[in-house]
């Protein structure tokens, strides 16, 4: 998303849409934010046109002060396992290396249907609060340890790619995952 794609300027916002603005907005984004207020996770928010890749979040980087993490959904060969990969939004993604770590060989992106089956996500909007909507726990989270450590702040999509959060880090390990019961593998990529 260049300066020029944007039809009206990036705001920064504290919290969930209000009430008017949350009638036009999809359910599972609003799940979302109740899931979040719910926990006491407070967060900054910016609405954008629609990203649809890691390179058109470039101005909502510069407004949140953070890169938004790369969220891979990935399966294996046989496409009974499934992934959800959280990656620094700069660093490059090799399957060889990631397979070899959690052994799992021919790792691939996982289709769209199985995406929103599974997560309720669609591509360009996957997200690890998708997780929230994983209740049978089908999808491992693998988050490479680059995209965490020592990052006070994390920002990701609230399972649709027309808005990105911001909110710490220690929310997201402490009080996000564990209520959706999903205990992170760590790799290094």
């Amino acid at each position: 998303m260049s300066h020029t794609a944007l039809t009206q300027p990036l705001t920064l916002t504290f919290g969930r849409p209000d009430a008017s603005d949350c009638a036009c907005r999809l359910e599972k984004e609003i799940r979302t934010y109740d899931l979040l207020d719910y926990l006491g996770i407070f967060y900054q928010r910016v609405d954008h046109p629609a990203a649809k890749t890691i390179h058109d979040c470039t101005d909502v980087d510069a407004l949140l002060g953070i890169s938004i993490c790369k969220n891979l959904f990935l399966t294996n060969s046989q496409k009974n396992r499934f992934y959800l990969l959280l990656i620094p939004g700069e660093k490059k993604f090799r399957t060889a290396v990631l397979s070899k770590q959690i052994g799992s060989s021919r790792l691939s992106f996982g289709g769209p249907e199985d995406m929103e089956r599974l997560l309720d996500i669609t591509p360009g909007s996957v997200s690890v609060l998708g997780l929230m909507n994983d209740t049978e726990h089908q999808v491992q989270l693998l988050i490479d340890r680059d995209a965490v450590e020592n990052q006070e702040f994390f920002a990701c999509h609230p399972c649709i790619n027309t808005s990105s959060l911001k909110f710490p880090t220690a929310d997201l390990m402490e009080k996000f995952l564990p209520f959706v019961n999903h205990e992170p593998i760590f790799v290094d990529l």
